[in-house]
């Protein structure tokens, strides 16, 4: 059975933090609430968290996953981003978009897609899941907890324990969480191509 912390929305306790960054280093997938809906993360250079989440999604090798990452700098350290991008980047995190780029050598070639070799990136605005990244000292490989033949994200942590607590290392309540989906933006096109309008706004992005 997966296990289950309450967690602070605005003050992360630390050792909370801690004890869930222990099971992400030690290969564990955990559901997390973030600004948008709840989110599947684990740790990026582990191969059986990547086949975990697409067996508990119901995705193929074709899923766009998303790095959430701390700040733009992190970002720029695993995607291709040119200043009209850094631009646009700038204006809309951190917040709930997310933003499909090309994926540099820094990732693993099993998170890109196999054709395009792109990935979702983006910087979310929560304080529990960026207390995770900052006490990790790096991003999360992530997607959104939506699973196959549903219409809407799992927002409630007691029914998310209870339908993956064989599937799931740890499970965080940190009060309401949405089911709205983020914003997801393709970039690698020239300019903005919306794929999904989702809780961000869209006048940021000039679309």
């Amino acid at each position: 059975m997966s296990q289950f912390f309450e967690i602070h929305p605005d003050h992360p306790q630390l050792r909370l933090i801690r004890q869930a960054v222990s099971i992400l280093r030690d290969g564990g997938l955990i559901a997390v609430p973030t600004d948008a809906a709840y989110s599947l993360v684990g740790h990026i250079g582990d191969a059986k968290v990547i086949e975990r989440i697409r067996r508990i999604r119901g995705v193929d090798e074709r899923h766009h996953f998303t790095l959430m990452c701390r700040d733009l700098s992190e970002i720029a350290t695993y995607a291709r981003v040119d200043n009209a991008q850094f631009r646009l980047l700038k204006a809309a995190t951190p917040g709930a978009y997310t933003f499909i780029l090309e994926g540099t050598k820094e990732l693993p070639r099993r998170v890109l897609h196999p054709k395009r070799k792109t990935i979702g990136l983006r910087v979310p605005d929560h304080a529990v899941i960026l207390a995770l990244m900052e006490e990790l000292g790096e991003p999360l490989i992530s997607s959104t907890l939506l699973l196959p033949d549903e219409a809407l994200p799992l927002v409630s942590a007691d029914e998310i324990r209870d339908r993956l607590q064989h599937e799931l290392a740890l499970v965080i309540e940190a009060g309401p969480c949405g089911a709205e989906l983020t914003t997801v933006v393709d970039l690698t096109t020239g300019a903005p191509e919306l794929v999904r309008a989702g809780k961000g706004a869209l006048r940021p992005l000039g679309l």
